[in-house]
C-alpha cells in the first residue's frame, strides 16, 4: 500500500506560501472526497431503500397469500389444493421476507451507518475548521497590519500594548486552529479509505449472511465461493491494519501539537526579545513575511504583505495561493540600508547595483529587520557561492570588526553636544591599517596614513566635525533655521541664490564625513568612501538622512525636503576636490577646505560622502560647471569694475573740461562788457546807435532764448 501524504504540522507557525499551496492541494482533495462520498452515499442509499422496499413488498406478498383462504369468490369454490399451495408459498415467502428484513437491518448498521457518520461528522468538521481557520487568518492579518502602522515618533504605550496583545492572541489562535485543521486533513487521508471500504465490506458481509440464511437453496460450492470472496476482500483491504495505523498516527500528531504549542508560545509576540532569540548575522538565506511599499499615486502608497525568500543571488516573493515565487530583483552587489518611511518602524531599502531599481520593505520585528539586512549584505558580497558560506560570512564580519573599532570618547562628546536627541548613529574611529577588500592599483602605491590620519572620527550625522569646534560657523555659513525655496519662487526677501544662473537639484543621502590629511588626489575621496561604508556595514548603521542638494554658482546647499530648511551650506570656493566612485556611480564625495579647526594654526580638510540615485557623475559635472561659471563671472565682474573705473575717469575729465570752457567764456564776456563801457559817447544819436548796436550785438549773441529772457527782464 502506498504511503499516506501528510501536511507538516511543524511549519504551521511560519505559514509560508509553500505550506499554503500544499494546504490548497489538501483542501482540493477534501472537496473531491466530499463530492465523491456524496455520490456514493446516494448510491448505497438507493440500495438500502430498495432493500427496505423489497422487504416490505415480500412481507406484504406473504400476508396476502395467507389471507387467500379467507377470501370468498362468487364463482370459485373451496380449492384445498390451491389454498395449501399458496400457504406453502406464503411460508417460504415469509421466511424470505424475514431474511430481507434482517438484511435491511444489517445494511443499515454495516453499510449506511459508517458512510453517514463520515459524511455528517468528519466532512462537516473539515468544513467547520476551514471556516474557523480562515477567520483566524484574517484576524491575524488585520492585527499585523495594525501593528505595522504603529507610529515610532508618537508612541502610545496603551495603544502599543493593546495592539501587541491583539497580535499575540490572533497569532496564537491562527497557529492552534491551523494545527488542528492540518491534523483533521491528515486524518482524512486515512478515513477516506476507510469510509469507502467499510460500507462496501458491510454490504458484502450482509449479503453473505443473507445467503447463509437461505443456504438450504444454495449449493456448497456457492457458499464456499462467497466465503472465499469475503476472506479475500478482508485480506486485500487490510481493514484492521489501516485502523491501527490511523490510531497511532493520530496519537503522534496530538503529541506533536502539544509540544509545538509549548515551544511556540513566545514566538506569538510580533517583536520577540532579542536577548532570548539572538540575531543571526552570518545567514546567506532568509525567508519570511515582509510588507512591501507600492506607490499608487504621486504621493500616495499602499503596503502589501507577501512572503519573501532568497534564492542564490535573487530576492523572490510569493503571494498566498501562488504555486511558485516571482523575481523581485537581483541582489548581487546591491546596497541595503535602513530608511524612514511613512512613520513606520523596521523599514529598509534595497537598491540594485545599477541604481535603476529599489524596493522599500518593512519587517515585523527588530530581529527580522537586522537579519534581513545582514543576509542581503552577505549575499551582495557573493559569499553564498562558496562551499561554507556561513563560516566565510562570520570570518568576514570578524575581520571587519578588527578593522573598524568604535571610539567611546568621540561618541560621548558628540552626544553631549546634542542633549535633546535621544538616539544617534554611533560614531566610530577608523584604523587605516585594516582593509575589507582588495585595494586599488593607485592606493597600493600610496600610504593610507598620508590620505587619512589614523584614529580619525567618522561623523554619520549632518553636522560636520569642523562646525562642532566652531559653533558660530554654522550661522555664518547659512545653517540657521531659515526656510529656503530652491527654485527662488518665494515672495518677500530675495534669496542669495536667486542671482545665480545655475540651479540644479539632486536627491542625496548623507553617508558620513571625516577629516583628511590631503586634498590633492581623488584617492582621498575613494579611501574615505571605503572606510565610511565599512564602518556602516560592520556597526549596522543603515539609516541615512535624505536631503536635496542644490548646486549654484555660489555654494552647495543641503536642504530638508520636508521643511525646506537649509541644513548645511558649502561655499563653492572652499570645495577643492570632488569625485565619484570608480565602480559604484551612485557614490560621490568632495573635500571642503576651511581655516581653523581643532587648531587655529593651519587649515583643515573634511571629506563628505553622499549617495545619490545613480547621479554621482552628474553631480560632479554640475559642481564643475558651477566652478567654471563662477570663474567666468569673477572675470566678468573684474572686467566690469575696470571698465566702470575708466568711465568714471573719463567723466571726471569731461566735467573738468566743461568747467574750464565755461570759465573762459565768462572771462571773454566780461572783457567785452568792459570794452563797451569804456568808449566815449559822442552824441546822443551816436550813443543811441552805439547802444542799439551793442544791444543788437548782444541779442545776436544770446540767440532766441536770450532775447526772450531779456524782454522778460525789461
Amino acid at each position: 500500500m502506498p504511503g499516506i501524504d501528510k501536511l507538516p504540522i511543524e511549519e504551521t507557525l511560519e505559514d509560508s506560501p509553500q505550506t499554503r499551496s500544499l494546504l490548497g492541494v489538501f483542501e482540493e482533495d477534501a472537496a473531491a472526497i466530499s463530492s465523491y462520498i456524496n455520490q456514493l452515499y446516494q448510491a448505497v442509499r438507493r440500495i438500502y431503500d430498495a432493500q427496505n422496499e423489497l422487504s416490505a413488498a415480500t412481507h406484504l406478498t406473504s400476508k396476502l397469500l395467507k389471507e387467500y383462504e379467507k377470501q370468498r369468490f362468487p364463482l370459485g369454490g373451496d380449492d384445498e389444493v390451491m389454498s395449501s399451495t399458496l400457504q406453502q408459498f406464503a411460508k417460504v415467502i415469509d421466511e424470505l421476507s424475514s431474511c430481507h428484513a434482517v438484511l435491511s437491518t444489517q445494511l443499515a448498521d454495516a453499510m449506511m451507518f459508517p458512510i453517514t457518520q463520515f459524511k455528517e461528522r468528519d466532512l462537516k468538521e473539515i468544513l467547520t475548521l476551514k471556516e474557523v481557520f480562515q477567520i483566524a487568518s484574517n484576524d491575524h492579518d488585520t492585527a499585523i497590519n495594525r501593528y505595522s502602522r504603529l507610529s515610532k515618533r508618537r508612541e502610545n504605550e496603551k495603544v502599543k500594548y493593546e495592539v501587541t496583545e491583539d497580535v499575540y492572541t490572533s497569532k496564537k489562535k491562527q497557529h492552534q486552529t491551523m494545527m488542528h485543521y492540518f491534523c483533521a486533513l491528515n486524518t482524512l487521508q486515512y478515513k477516506k479509505k476507510i469510509a469507502m471500504l467499510e460500507p462496501l465490506l458491510g454490504y458484502m458481509q450482509a449479503q453473505i449472511s443473507f445467503f447463509k440464511m437461505g443456504s438450504e437453496n444454495l449449493t456448497e460450492q456457492l457458499e464456499e465461493f462467497l466465503t472465499n470472496i469475503g476472506t479475500s476482500v478482508q485480506n486485500i483491504l487490510c481493514y484492521f491494519s489501516v485502523r491501527r495505523e490511523m490510531d497511532c498516527e493520530v496519537e503522534t500528531m496530538q503529541q506533536t501539537i502539544e509540544d509545538l504549542e509549548v515551544a511556540s508560545d513566545p514566538l506569538y509576540l510580533p517583536d520577540p526579545d532579542t536577548t532570548k532569540y539572538p540575531v543571526h548575522r552570518n545567514l546567506t538565506r532568509k525567508a519570511g513575511y515582509l510588507n512591501a511599499r507600492n506607490k499608487t499615486g504621486l504621493v500616495s502608497s499602499s503596503w502589501d504583505r507577501q512572503f519573501y525568500f532568497t534564492q542564490g543571488g535573487n530576492l523572490m516573493s510569493q503571494a498566498r495561493g501562488d504555486v511558485a515565487g516571482g523575481l523581485v530583483m537581483d541582489i548581487d552587489n546591491c546596497s541595503v540600508m535602513g530608511v524612514d518611511c511613512e512613520d513606520r518602524r523596521y523599514c529598509f531599502q534595497i537598491t540594485s547595483f545599477d541604481g535603476k531599481k529599489s524596493s522599500i520593505l518593512q519587517a515585523e520585528s527588530k530581529k527580522d529587520y537586522e537579519e534581513w539586512i545582514c543576509t542581503i549584505n552577505n549575499i551582495s558580497k557573493q559569499i553564498y557561492l562558496s562551499e561554507n558560506p556561513e563560516e566565510i560570512a562570520a570570518r568576514v564580519n570578524q575581520s571587519a570588526l578588527e578593522a573598524v573599532t568604535p571610539s567611546p570618547s568621540f561618541q560621548q562628546r558628540h552626544e553631549s553636544m546634542r542633549p535633546t536627541i535621544q538616539s544617534r548613529p554611533p560614531t566610530v574611529r577608523t584604523n587605516s591599517s585594516g582593509s575589507l577588500g582588495s585595494e586599488s592599483a593607485t592606493l597600493s602605491a600610496l600610504s593610507l596614513d598620508s590620505l587619512v590620519a589614523p584614529d580619525t572620527p567618522i561623523q554619520f550625522d549632518i553636522i560636520s566635525p569642523v562646525s562642532e569646534d566652531h559653533p558660530g560657523q554654522a550661522k555664518a555659513s547659512g545653517q540657521s533655521g531659515r526656510r529656503t525655496n530652491p527654485f527662488g519662487e518665494s515672495g518677500g526677501k530675495k534669496s542669495e541664490t536667486e542671482d545665480s544662473i545655475l540651479h540644479q537639484l539632486f536627491i542625496v543621502r548623507f553617508l558620513g564625513s571625516m577629516e583628511v590629511k590631503s586634498d590633492e588626489s581623488p584617492d582621498v575621496v575613494y579611501e574615505t568612501m571605503r572606510q565610511i561604508l565599512a564602518a556602516r556595514a560592520i556597526h549596522n548603521i543603515f539609516r541615512m538622512t535624505e536631503s536635496h542638494l542644490l548646486v549654484t554658482c555660489d555654494c552647495l546647499k543641503l536642504i530638508d525636503p520636508q521643511t525646506q530648511v537649509t541644513r548645511l551650506r558649502f561655499p563653492l570656493p572652499s570645495i577643492v576636490l570632488y569625485a565619484t566612485h570608480q565602480e559604484n556611480k551612485r557614490l560621490f564625495g568632495f573635500v571642503l577646505r576651511s581655516s581653523g579647526g581643532r587648531t587655529e594654526s593651519h587649515t583643515t580638510s573634511v571629506c563628505y560622502i553622499f549617495e545619490s540615485n545613480n547621479e554621482g557623475e552628474k553631480i560632479c559635472d554640475s559642481v564643475g560647471l558651477a566652478k567654471q561659471i563662477a570663474f567666468h563671472e569673477e572675470l566678468d565682474r573684474r572686467a566690469s569694475e575696470k571698465q566702470k573705473e575708466i568711465d568714471r575717469v573719463k567723466e571726471k575729465q569731461q566735467k573738468e573740461l566743461s568747467k574750464q570752457k565755461q570759465i573762459e567764456k565768462d572771462l571773454e564776456e566780461q572783457s567785452r562788457l568792459i570794452a563797451a563801457s569804456s568808449r566815449p559817447s559822442q552824441s546822443s544819436g551816436e550813443g543811441q546807435f552805439v547802444v542799439l548796436s551793442s544791444s543788437q550785438s548782444e541779442d545776436s549773441d544770446l540767440g532766441e532764448d536770450g532775447k526772450k529772457k531779456k524782454e522778460s527782464e525789461a
